[in-house]
């Protein structure tokens, strides 16, 4: 997935906390969110921009996280200075679970039952 498509793919699905994000999705997002962190830098704009991005943001957190087979409830582990953010480092640098998990099918593709004839 590429730049584009994964911001465009984020803000369709920006309330959607069901299914999987791929790395390159999540981490495309993810450069998205900081070059917006930084038009942030002007008081009135980064209010603004800061409750925008806030529910896309989380949505695909949690997506990234169902990718790796766990809940998105994990992302609760960010209250938890440094441990917090070293543990969800660490999931979301994960691969993909093959195949389908309880929260869909691999975004990549692989491992995916071929579909009934």
């Amino acid at each position: 997935m590429g730049f584009f498509h994964a911001i465009s793919y984020g803000f369709k699905h920006f309330a959607d906390f069901s299914g999987r994000a791929s790395r390159s999705e999540f981490w495309w997002w993810f450069l998205f969110s900081i070059i917006i962190g930084l038009l942030s830098l002007i008081p009135v704009i980064g209010w603004l921009l800061a409750i925008i991005m806030f529910l896309p943001n989380l949505s695909m957190q949690v997506r990234r996280l169902h990718d790796t087979g766990r809940s998105g409830w994990y992302w609760l582990l960010a209250f938890i200075p440094l441990i917090g953010f070293i543990c969800l480092l660490v999931f979301y640098l994960q691969d993909s679970k093959p195949g389908e998990n309880e929260y869909g099918p691999n975004p990549k593709g692989i491992g995916n039952a071929a579909p009934a004839a």
